[in-house]
């Protein structure tokens, strides 16, 4: 009972913090803007914590952060290997294969009306295939190992990047091109010069819609086969051993690693787009 009445005590305070936080004099700066969402994950971790002990939740179906945390640090080692395996080598790699081609594809099916008209339809029925039909024939194909993941991630990210690309390229007015065609630009020039930039926030859209497919790609096709380490492998073998506070273990690299991965195309887009009006502080 001591446990829940905490819980209850420790979710009223950090609600009112927060909105205090949120709603007072200094709720534009950066300091609180980083304070608020920071306190609401210790707020949630803790209420988690009450709940479960004051409950008396079995860990088989739901273990405490602490004990999460325990399995965590103990096994490092074993966290770091299956990180490489799954998000360097097949999330990593399907991501840079598939969203480079997707930006190259997109160029060249810009200056063809018929490749527009014939090949989007088709990326968006592809686009639309459930990744657990499409996972276990690549994993055939490309074999067990980090290969056919990254080309799980390919087929995942690809339609995605290629539409938001194409979409930016047609961003320009007629305006504007017809000012470049004014000063004689060749396509390429307008192309580098005008559309191209224009179309950066399109691409760094379709950026970051990918860096989340890539990881959910790379787990799941792990399901369907894979040497003895990876997070998609651990988390299925977990599972099977009711190793419940080692499965959380792994969704918590997963999820750290990829808000990781997010805050670094945004952060990079913040760069490149500092232009754009949803830059702008």
């Amino acid at each position: 009972m001591m446990w829940i009445v905490s819980s209850l005590v420790v979710w009223a305070a950090g609600s009112w913090v927060n909105y205090r936080l949120a709603n007072g004099a200094f709720s534009a700066t950066r300091l609180v803007k980083l304070a608020v969402p920071f306190l609401f994950g210790v707020t949630i971790i803790a209420v988690w914590e009450g709940l479960v002990r004051g409950l008396s939740v079995p860990h088989v179906i739901l273990p405490p952060p602490s004990a999460i945390a325990v399995r965590f640090a103990a096994s490092l080692d074993i966290l770091w290997v299956d990180f490489v395996q799954t998000f360097i080598k097949g999330a990593m790699s399907g991501y840079i294969i598939g969203c480079g081609a997707a930006f190259v594809i997109a160029v060249l099916i810009d200056r063809s009306p018929f490749l527009q008209r014939g090949l989007l339809p088709v990326g968006n029925f592809i686009a639309a295939l459930p990744i657990v039909g499409t996972a276990p024939i690549l994993v055939m194909w490309f074999g067990f190992d980090w290969q056919s993941k990254a080309a799980v991630v390919v087929a995942m990210v690809f339609f995605p990047m290629l539409v938001n690309t194409v979409q930016g390229l047609a961003a320009t007015d007629k305006m504007q091109r017809d000012l470049m065609a004014t000063y004689s630009a060749s396509y390429w020039q307008t192309l580098i010069k005008l559309r191209l930039p224009a179309a950066m926030p399109a691409v760094f859209n379709g950026l970051k819609i990918a860096t989340t497919l890539a990881l959910i790609g790379a787990i799941v096709a792990e399901f369907f086969g894979s040497p003895i380490k990876g997070m998609g492998f651990r988390i299925s073998t977990e599972v099977g051993k009711l190793g419940l506070d080692m499965v959380w273990a792994e969704i918590t690299v997963a999820a750290l690693a990829g808000s990781a991965f997010y805050g670094a195309v945004a952060l990079i887009e913040k760069g490149v787009t500092f232009w754009h009006p949803s830059q702008r502080g």
